[in-house]
Parts: C-alpha cells; structure tokens; sequence
C-alpha cells in the first residue's frame, strides 16, 4: 500500500515524489518510459531561477537523484487502468497486470510531440523525421536539415541545429513567431538559417530515407521544393491522458480540467503539470504544479479515515 502514486516522471512527477517523501507519505513514481519527461531534450535549461547553463539531462538526473534520496520508489512500467477511483483506497492496474493500491494519485503524464499529419511522416520516423534536435541533431552535421514550427521549442531547435548543420530551413505558417524575442533574435543572426514563412509543409518526400519538402505560400498559394537530409518537427505537444477520461474532466484538447490548486473534481485524484489545463507550460510551472499536488495529496490522506 501506498500513500501517494504518481503517474509520470517529469519535472512535475519527481517534485510531487520529493514533497510527498518530505510530508512523510511513501510515494512511487511510474513511468513507461525513463525519468525526466521533456526537459531531457533540452539543449540548455537557461530560465530556471538559480541554475543557468545547466542541460535539460543534468536537470532530470538531479531532481531524479533527490527524489531517490528521499525515499521515493521508481517502477518502470506503464499505467493501464485506474479502479476504484472514487473511493478512498484506489486500485492502479499496470500493462504486465500488477497491481498497486494507494490513497492518493497525481497525473503527471506531460504531453508529447504533435505530428505534422502529413503523408509520409510516420514512414520517416528514424530515417530523417526527428522531434528532438538535442537527441538527433549530431546525425545530421554538415548536412541541410528544415524545422518546422514557430514557437520557443522551433526557434531553439534551429538555433542548437545551425551549429552542427551546415543549412537550416525554419518553416512556419504564419508571418511571425510565437517563440520570445530573443529567442527570435538569435535564430535571425544565423547566417546558414533560412526562414520560410506563411508555409506549410505539404509533402514529404523520399525513398529509404528523407530526401526533400514539398512546402506551399500560403498567401501566394506558390509551391517550393526543398531538398534536405532531415526534418524536425516541433509544433507543440499533446497529452496523453486517454486512460484518465472516465475518472477525470477532460477538455476537448484532452487536458485534465484542474485549476492552479491542481483538483480534478475526484476526491483525491490530483493533476500537476502539462497534462493539466493552463496557460504556461514551462518546467518552473510543472515544478510549482508538483508541489502543490502532494500537498494537497498528503493534506487529503491526513483528513481521510481509512
């Protein structure tokens, strides 16, 4: 049995897991993957508040470190089902069959890339088609490469790719990006960067491996061909809270419907992270979103009769 669950191991997961060991309550932390969730592919953490310079991997081994330190246990697999959702004591059913009993959970599952949605792309995946420029950006060095996107991720991805690339092609579908100025600012002081904007990538093209762009204006409707070696996509993430839908509110994007105090609506189920309905989403709000749900996992557990 126990006290706190939680599922996913990103920045929110792991500082629930270290508030939760500190407020005396045994916590575990599954994920079906490994620790960290997004910000292992970070090139640079350089906005956390007293830890500049520091990479997206030392962060997540850091902050995985401390938790582990704590008391809190680990499991690598991957959640299934939630019984007894409602009731005081839950019951949590993993792919192998195991099953946990606990009296609080935090969702804390993040979110992953979002597809382009065109042809092709899945059967690129690997062999040109990347959504992390920090992991595979060192297969594609002095070779041309496109990112697509317009945001802080995008405008980072071209920045760290313009370093190993010898061409960058940065395609977004609107006229401005959405990512900060000085992120903006840096990418446009690049010289091996070229932006296409108002485009859209329309087709993708290649025989074992990705070989070129089809992209379209959209205001001229003009089509261009550009020839690549690889494809980065970053156009923001989804949530992965399908399995959470019959126990919790989701909303028609399939974020859990939880405020800043992290409450779901379900006695003592909580949500902290990415996977929640907010309007930021950066490591510093997924660490306050940890925070705040095992404390009010372990204020919950101390004023339930069991």
């Amino acid at each position: 049995m126990y006290d706190i669950l939680i599922v996913g191991a990103g920045p929110a997961g792991m500082t629930a897991a270290i508030y939760g060991q500190r407020g005396g309550k045994k916590t575990i932390v599954f994920d079906k993957l490994s620790y960290g969730g997004q910000v292992i592919n970070t090139a640079e953490v350089a906005n956390y508040p007293g830890i500049p310079n520091m990479t997206g991997l030392d962060f997540a081994e850091k902050t995985y470190n401390q938790m582990k330190d704590l008391g809190a246990e680990m499991s690598y697999e991957e959640i299934s089902e939630i019984k007894d959702a409602d009731k005081s004591i839950k019951t949590v059913i993993t792919t192998s069959g195991k099953e946990y009993q606990c009296k609080a959970i935090i969702i804390a599952t993040g979110s992953s890339p979002r597809p382009l949605g065109v042809e092709n792309e899945e059967r690129f995946k690997g062999a040109g088609i990347s959504y992390c420029a920090t992991c595979d950006g060192a297969f594609f060095r002095n070779k041309t490469v496109a990112v697509c996107g317009g945001g802080n991720t995008a405008l980072e991805d071209a920045e760290v790719l313009s370093d190993i690339a010898e061409k960058v092609y940065l395609i977004h579908r609107r006229d401005e990006f959405r990512a900060d100025a000085t992120n903006v600012k840096r990418v446009k002081e690049k010289k091996n960067v070229e932006l296409v904007l108002d485009s859209v990538v329309t087709a993708i093209k290649g025989e074992r491996f990705i070989q070129s762009l089809e992209v379209q204006n959209k205001k001229t409707e003009e089509k261009r061909e550009l020839k690549i070696d690889g494809l980065f996509v970053a156009i923001g993430q989804m949530p992965e809270n399908d399995i959470f839908k019959d126990i919790v509110k989701l909303n028609k994007a399939g974020y859990i419907e939880a405020g800043e105090d992290c409450l779901t609506g379900t006695d003592g189920i909580f949500a902290a992270g990415d996977c929640r309905t907010k309007k930021v989403r950066q490591i510093t709000t997924a660490v306050s979103d940890g925070a705040i749900a095992a404390l009010a996992a372990i204020e919950h557990i101390n004023k339930t009769e069991y």
